[in-house]
């Protein structure tokens, strides 16, 4: 059995800490390690951190999807925005690209999504927006989504 969770919240840098936070709290009851935990938290970070700079610009009328699903003991995360959008993803991916230099942004968060999740998809389009689909089987899951 599935059990997920649907979250929206306003594109604020303020409620990349609610997101971190809530995601976390949702998929403890897998009983991630601490350190797949501390990976999870980080990822949502850097993807609605992304949503917000790079999607919206920081403009606060901009909303982030989160949608999180718990199947046996994988999470899948779905990180969406209605933003600008990436004009080549490919570019984007690679490790210290950042299309906003003058924000001194490290340009690593999808190596660094990379790293800690088993699978990382990348959508699309220019004027529509972007969506993250990130997915990661737990070590030590309790495997109690029922």
């Amino acid at each position: 059995m599935k059990n997920h969770m649907d979250l929206q919240f306003s594109a604020v840098s303020q409620n990349e800490s609610f997101a971190r936070i809530t995601v976390a709290a949702f998929i403890a009851q897998l009983d991630p390690t601490m350190d797949e935990l501390t990976e999870i938290k980080t990822v949502v970070s850097e993807a609605v951190t992304n949503a917000i700079i790079h999607g919206y610009h920081n403009d606060p009328n901009g909303l982030v999807y989160i949608h999180v699903k718990l199947v046996e003991s994988a999470i899948e995360l779905i990180i969406r925005d209605e933003g600008l959008g990436i004009q080549d993803i490919e570019e984007a991916r690679m490790p210290l690209y950042t299309s906003k230099p003058e924000l001194e942004r490290s340009g690593m968060g999808f190596t660094i999504m990379e790293n800690f999740m088993d699978q990382v998809d990348v959508v699309s389009e220019p004027m529509i927006g972007t969506t993250v689909y990130l997915k990661k089987t737990l070590t030590n899951s309790k495997a109690m989504c029922n």
